[in-house]
């Protein structure tokens, strides 16, 4: 502890001291890690390294969280069941401009820092888009000195560790914890309680007035760990919490003592199980209950922890609106608004009318999907079983709320019903989406095109309610993790022709514009995309043992695993490509390698189905000696925020092929169009608005607008209709369904081939034809280098919007109501 308590003191010191850094360093392998410098592994001095770095951040967090008490602002809490942070070492270096100073205390002591930068597990608290979305904004609201906390939970083993055996997907633990993770506090005394099942009964408090109280019939404790989340160029340090599950008791002493040693621990891996893994699979109905568990305990310990923190400094719940905000990423923390209520009701005493004023000025809800599946529904049995006095509470909510709505449109029973929070008929079941709905004060979508369809369509009810309260913010990402970490080539290229500040100020980039007309400038732009794609290359080679030529066309296509997505679509235009090929060897196609990476949720067979066939193609075409160089497909497995960071700067193009309204944004379209990757893509999410911004002559178009979309399904779509009237189509889907790609079994691959040909709800085959038309003339311009890089600078150019920090200005401004507050310095000058 004497080594730790001096580091923190000298931290401030550290980034102009070489001597003492090193020493700090040094202190940290010793009194942290009980190691001497003779017998330290890598990971003892990753350990080491991470420990201080981590120091320098703490002086930063202790100035923050004073000035936050001295002026008690509105805090942001961001609620999100995922966070996808991405390694942290590399990051903190950068932000705390220690990386050099890390590298020759390093070289001095002999240890390896490159190494040691590959020693930085990722954390598995996250899967995809909305994820990594929550991680780019608490980096923002750092960065712009917005008082803020996130709330998530920490997931033993994440989602999944990815494996590709035999072409399957294969899951196994993601144990990302196994060696200890260095950036995060365990903070065993703010630990929460959280009940379930049992019973509600009428009470009679001591000043005669009646009310529920709820006996649960079991409890969970919460054990929070906090995390660091430092701003770029700015001393904030704000904090993420993650919960953790744990047993009241460790276990039963007396069956114990009998000798029943399973069961006596039984209690405790039932009550720890909660926070294994993120997103149970809820294909059976334990994997139900676990994720209903899962989500009422992120929010109540969540809930219990925002007001502890009010509570320090405040005592009316009259202000709890103007100093709490609560953002729900998404409709998995939505059970928040029923645990507001009870507490304010049932524990704080607060009638109906005066808890739902304040829960209607605290909450606001991101809706992430227009997927009728994906706005979850919980039956009623289930949570009633689970949550009674919570089912009591939404059934309240949703009597006064059909009341609200039939009074307003008292002509329209069929409104009442489809905005009903609880469904009624046969399968009862509370919808998330109208609860949050009608107890947020803020609904936004996610891109220009998702907020209108919300509005329209998916919401439309809602909107005709309480249109003031529907609004659109475009996603955005952080060019400090995928310019400024994940690309340092680009980065320093595009600070010695604008200057810097782009980083915090990425609209910036627009200053690039007129250097696609410099040739030399298109030249070095040239070199830096030729450098990045030699190091993709080589990741293929270690992860595939795929030889992939960095000459050749490097597209692209990395995302969540889903049918909308339409990695199907791809592995159909592949298939084509390779038929020409057969048909006439000396076909004049530009060599290209078609790179992949996802993971499919381990329940969701049918992309499970995709990913099979995309690596069973891939086999026949990579060992075909006809085909050669000129056609490669690879699958990076294990798709994480590290390796996206090794794909987007070496990606040539960039595969946004979603179905026109399906996809509520993306965010990955954004990193590649940053990344200088000019994109094939329909008018979906926010595809339209990075058309929109970087040209349409910078951007390959394909396939049905969303309207068209809506048409066709209206007048009936009939896919064979597609399949026969298109014979390069018929030959690929037949190759499918004759077995050509798994042995001449055509059983693998039929409910595939049956889906498409039979229902196809994602209009693969009514874009196909588009699809190849943008392919040949995306393939046309990449063969004219000067024009192809000019494409190139100019999407990198004009993809300034997209900046997760002009996102969450957007957020402070509209929806939050929250200004920046710079953190004062109490602690000796840097």
């Amino acid at each position: 502890m004497t080594g730790q308590t001096e580091n923190s003191e000298a931290a401030g010191s550290l980034r102009d001291n070489p001597a003492a850094f090193r020493q700090a360093l040094l202190d940290h392998l010793y009194f942290s890690h009980g190691q001497g410098l003779q017998s330290a592994t890598r990971r003892d001095g990753y350990f080491s390294l991470a420990y201080t770095v981590r120091d320098y951040l703490m002086r930063r967090w202790r100035d923050t969280t004073n000035t936050h008490y001295r002026h008690n602002p509105r805090f942001v809490y961001y609620l999100s069941a995922e966070y996808l942070l991405g390694p942290q070492l590399r990051q903190n270096l950068l932000y705390t401009g220690t990386g050099e100073l890390a590298r020759r205390a390093l070289d001095e002591v002999g240890f390896d820092y490159e190494a040691f930068l590959a020693e930085d597990r990722e954390p598995g608290l996250g899967n995809g888009g909305l994820g990594r979305l929550a991680a780019c904004y608490l980096d923002s609201l750092a960065t712009l000195d917005i008082p803020a906390v996130g709330y998530g939970i920490r997931y033993e083993y994440g989602i999944f560790r990815q494996s590709i055996e035999d072409g399957r997907q294969v899951e196994s633990p993601d144990n990302w914890l196994a060696a200890g993770w260095p950036w995060e506090f365990e903070q065993p005394d703010d630990m929460v309680e959280v009940g379930f099942g049992g019973r509600t009964e009428w009470i009679t408090d001591p000043e005669g007035r009646t009310g529920k109280r709820w006996i649960p019939a079991g409890k969970v404790l919460g054990e929070p760990y906090h995390l660091m989340v430092p701003g770029f160029k700015t001393r904030t340090v704000n904090m993420l919490r993650l919960w953790r599950a744990r047993a009241t008791e460790e276990f039963d002493f007396q069956l114990f003592d009998e000798g029943d040693y399973v069961k006596a621990v039984q209690q405790k891996v039932l009550s720890e199980n909660i926070t294994k893994v993120l997103y149970p699979n809820d294909n059976t109905p334990q994997g139900r209950e676990l994720r209903l568990r899962q989500q009422y305990f992120f929010v109540a310990c969540s809930l219990r922890d925002i007001i502890r923190r009010f509570k320090i400094r405040n005592r009316a719940w009259s202000k709890f609106p103007a100093k709490v905000v609560i953002q729900l990423n998404d409709t998995h923390p939505v059970l928040a608004i029923p645990e507001l209520m009870r507490i304010l009701v049932d524990e704080e005493r607060l009638d109906w009318d005066g808890a739902w004023a304040i829960t209607g000025k605290v909450f606001a809800y991101t809706c992430h999907t227009l997927l009728p599946e994906a706005l979850e529904k919980w039956p009623v049995d289930l949570f009633g079983r689970l949550l009674p006095r919570h089912l009591e509470i939404v059934e309240e909510i949703d009597r006064r709320f059909r009341r609200r709505v039939a009074g307003r449109f008292p002509a329209d029973r069929g409104r009442e019903d489809r905005m009903a929070i609880i469904e009624r008929g046969e399968r009862p079941a509370v919808r998330m989406a109208n609860l949050a709905c009608a107890g947020s004060f803020s609904v936004n979508g996610v891109a220009e095109l998702h907020s209108r369809l919300l509005r329209e369509r998916t919401l439309a009810d809602f909107a005709a309610l309480d249109p003031d309260k529907f609004n659109n913010k475009t996603n955005g990402v952080s060019p400090r993790r995928f310019l400024r970490l994940a690309n340092p080539r680009l980065s320093e290229l595009i600070t010695g022709r604008i200057g810097e500040g782009w980083l915090t100020d990425l609209e910036r980039v627009e200053r690039l514009e007129g250097a696609e007309e410099d040739a030399g400038f298109r030249e070095r732009w040239r070199e830096v995309k030729a450098a990045n794609k030699r190091d993709l290359a080589a990741t293929i080679r270690n992860l595939t043992g795929v030889e992939a030529d960095p000459d050749a066309i490097f597209d692209v296509m990395a995302k969540r695993l889903h049918e909308y997505k339409r990695q199907h679509l791809q592995v159909l235009h592949i298939i084509t490509l390779y038929q020409r090929l057969l048909a006439d060897p000396e076909a004049e196609i530009t060599p290209r390698v078609f790179i992949f990476a996802a993971k499919a949720a381990p329940g969701y067979r049918m992309a499970k189905l995709i990913i099979l066939l995309i690596n069973r193609v891939g086999a026949a075409i990579n060992r075909d000696p006809a085909v050669g160089n000129r056609l490669k497909v690879v699958f990076l497995p294990n798709f994480n925020v590290g390796l996206a960071e090794k794909i987007y700067p070496g990606a040539d193009i960039s595969e946004q092929i979603s179905l026109a309204g399906m996809e509520a944004s993306g965010t990955g379209n954004m990193k590649f169009a940053l990344n200088g990757a000019v994109t094939v893509g329909t008018l979906d999410g926010a595809n339209i608005e990075i058309r929109e911004s970087v040209g349409p002559e910078n951007f390959f178009l394909f396939g049905l607008a969303a309207e068209e979309v809506f048409a066709l399904r209206e007048r009936g779509y009939s896919p064979k209709y597609y399949y026969e009237n298109n014979p390069e189509l018929k030959r690929a889907i037949d190759a499918v369904a004759a077995g050509v790609f798994s042995g001449g079994d055509r059983e693998l691959f039929r409910p595939l081939v049956e889906e498409l040909l039979g229902r196809d709800r994602y209009l693969v085959l009514a874009d196909y034809a588009s699809f190849l038309e943008a392919q040949a003339a995306a393939e046309k311009a990449y063969r004219d280098r000067e024009r192809w890089t000019g494409m190139s600078i100019l999407n990198a150019a004009r993809c300034g919007f997209f900046s997760s920090d002009r996102a969450v200005r957007e957020y402070c401004r509209e929806i939050w109501k929250v200004s920046p507050l710079p953190v004062e310095t109490n602690s000796p000058p840097e």
